[in-house]
C-alpha cells in the first residue's frame, strides 16, 4: 500500500523539499524580485506616500508596545501564582 507522504521519504527531518520555503533565500529573493518588477511594469505596484508610510510605522509601533506590555503582565501574573491562590488586587 502506498502512503500518502511519499514525497517526504529519505529525508532525515521529514520535511518536504518542495516549495517556495525550502528553497534557497537566494533564490527565493529572485522570484520575489521578479514579481515586484512586473507589478511595476504592469501598473499595480502600491507605492507608499511618505503619510502612508508614517501611519504604518506608528501602527507597527504601536503593535510592538502592546505586544511588550502583554508580555510584561503575563509574567508578572506567572510570578505571583505560587502565592496561596491570592493575587495582588485581592485585599
Amino acid at each position: 500500500m502506498a502512503s500518502s507522504n511519499e514525497g517526504n521519504q529519505g529525508g532525515k527531518s521529514g520535511k518536504s523539499n518542495r516549495g517556495f520555503a525550502s528553497m534557497d533565500p537566494q533564490r527565493q529573493r529572485e522570484i520575489a524580485s521578479e514579481g515586484g518588477r512586473a507589478a511595476h511594469e504592469k501598473g499595480t505596484a502600491h507605492e507608499f506616500t511618505s503619510e502612508e508610510a508614517r501611519e504604518a510605522g506608528r501602527k507597527g509601533g504601536m503593535a510592538r508596545s502592546a505586544n511588550r506590555a502583554k508580555a510584561a503582565q503575563q509574567a508578572n501574573q506567572g510570578g505571583q501564582s505560587g502565592n496561596n491562590g491570592s493575587s495582588s488586587s485581592e485585599k
